[in-house]
């Protein structure tokens, strides 16, 4: 579906991921243990960093992923390990880290898992293991009305910021822009709203999110990169993607995923899945 240019309507370019599961050796649910603080063989057999908990690492806030909801951690990768960590039937632990961390895997020596809207690129699946896809994420170049900014090419030469170590910074550079690089999201939306930059590029779940309500935004260019987000872990964790990918599937099986999409992204978001 394609954008106005004059309105940030979010809900209608959010895909949702398919999860193709074919080919992909997956466990059951159920993995943990059968009573509270019992771990079972499996769990046991997961080589976690913290044995009896699962953890996460995130880049937070990156809202709607991993964000403080008053003293609460909330967002859609929450509620994705969270179901996880309950299925495993251990506690979830989800530690801060940077982006540059988590997208050069170098953060795994003390993580279980990645899950801060990473795109599956070919890059990172030589030095990570992806899950299946869990949400579609393309790329968006928004601007303030009356920027001068109304596509790629007239963005050339202007302040247009992106977050570092992301996909959204490589597109730019591809495309001969010259990009500001801001260490995480926050950052980067605040950038734009304080005036540093004139536009950001970056994917349109977390760009479209922070600025749906503030009308003097609009988006100039939808970059439709094909990208799908999943979660990570070390090339040598197969229990623990198999893992992984069964508490997607079950909640794509019991409507929880859409759930999320739809509580985060809004209604629209869950159409792509049929």
């Amino acid at each position: 579906m394609t954008l106005s240019r004059t309105r940030l309507a979010l809900v209608a370019v959010l895909g949702a991921g398919s999860l193709a599961l074919s080919g992909c050796a997956v466990l059951g649910p159920q993995l943990g243990g059968s009573e509270a603080g019992e771990s079972s063989p499996l769990v046991d057999s997961l080589d976690l960093v913290n044995p009896g908990q699962l953890t996460v690492c995130a880049d937070i806030p990156y809202p709607p992923f991993e964000f403080m909801q008053g003293s609460d951690l909330v967002g859609y990768d929450i509620d994705i390990v969270q179901r996880i960590a309950d299925d495993l039937g251990i506690p979830l632990s989800v530690v801060d880290s940077s982006f540059e961390a988590i997208e050069s895997g170098s953060s795994l020596t003390g993580c279980d898992i990645n899950a801060s809207s990473i795109s599956i690129t070919e890059a990172r699946q030589r030095i990570m293991a992806f899950s299946v896809p869990y949400l579609d994420d393309d790329l968006v170049l928004v601007a303030e009305e009356g920027s001068g900014i109304t596509d790629l090419e007239s963005a050339q030469g202007k302040r247009v910021g992106v977050q570092a170590a992301t996909t959204g910074e490589t597109f730019a550079e591809e495309n001969g822009l010259a990009p500001i690089q801001f260490e995480d999201g926050g950052m980067q939306m605040e950038a734009l709203r304080a005036g540093t930059v004139q536009a950001v590029l970056g994917n349109q779940s977390v760009v479209l999110y922070n600025v749906k309500d503030d009308p003097r935004y609009e988006v100039v260019a939808e970059l439709p990169t094909g990208e799908q987000l999943g979660v990570a872990v070390a090339p040598d964790k197969a229990k623990l993607l198999s893992a992984v990918n069964a508490s997607l599937q079950g909640m794509e099986e019991d409507g929880t995923l859409d759930e999320s999409r739809a509580r985060w992204f809004g209604e629209a978001a869950t159409e792509g899945d049929q």
